[in-house]
């Protein structure tokens, strides 16, 4: 009788052993990768830079998306103000589309973007413009349209100093006087 009672109780250990690890479900693997999406989501965002305690920059956007690697999107479109020395307000960068890399410590505007040097009414047209803020530069290697003093200048590539007073068009298409009337 005792082996017979060993041999049940090792039966229904083995047959509740078995149920137990063949219930078990198969993990997706893909459920458990690393999640790459915003950290922190900020709205009516104004970030300021300044130096020596003087405004030099002030960057506004209505969303702001702060990734893992503190890279950073601002999907419904960036507006950059740049002030001179004595606090005046010079040029204008706005876009569609904004976004900043950490690593390279750049900005890159997408969709409609404008800038605007209001000192020297100078204008500048893009789908794409990137601003180093450590080389206080601005570029870019789309199709660029200048508009200054009475004319309009169109190329590819352009690269200028962050207030857009000083700019170089790489490949100009065409440059162009506009006729009396005809809007700027």
């Amino acid at each position: 009788m005792i082996k017979s009672g060993h041999l049940i109780y090792s039966s229904w250990l083995f047959v509740i052993l078995f149920l137990f690890f063949a219930c078990r479900e198969d993990v997706d693997t893909s459920q458990l990768a690393n999640y790459e999406g915003p950290m922190r989501v900020s709205y009516n965002i104004e970030l300021f830079h300044s130096d020596s305690a003087i405004v030099r920059t002030k960057l506004t956007a209505d969303k702001q998306l702060q990734f893992e690697n503190e890279d950073m999107e601002f999907p419904e479109g960036i507006l950059i103000h740049f002030f001179e020395p004595d606090g005046q307000l010079s040029t204008t960068i706005r876009a569609d589309r904004g976004f900043y890399t950490r690593k390279t410590n750049e900005y890159r505007g997408e969709g409609d973007v404008r800038v605007h040097n209001l000192i020297k009414n100078q204008k500048l047209s893009s789908e794409e413009l990137f601003w180093d803020p450590g080389k206080e530069r601005i570029y870019t290697d789309k199709f660029v349209t200048v508009e200054e003093r009475g004319r309009i200048i169109n190329g590819t590539g352009m690269e200028a100093d962050q207030n857009f007073s000083n700019y170089k068009v790489f490949k100009i298409v065409d440059s162009r006087i506009p006729l009396p009337g005809e809007d700027l």
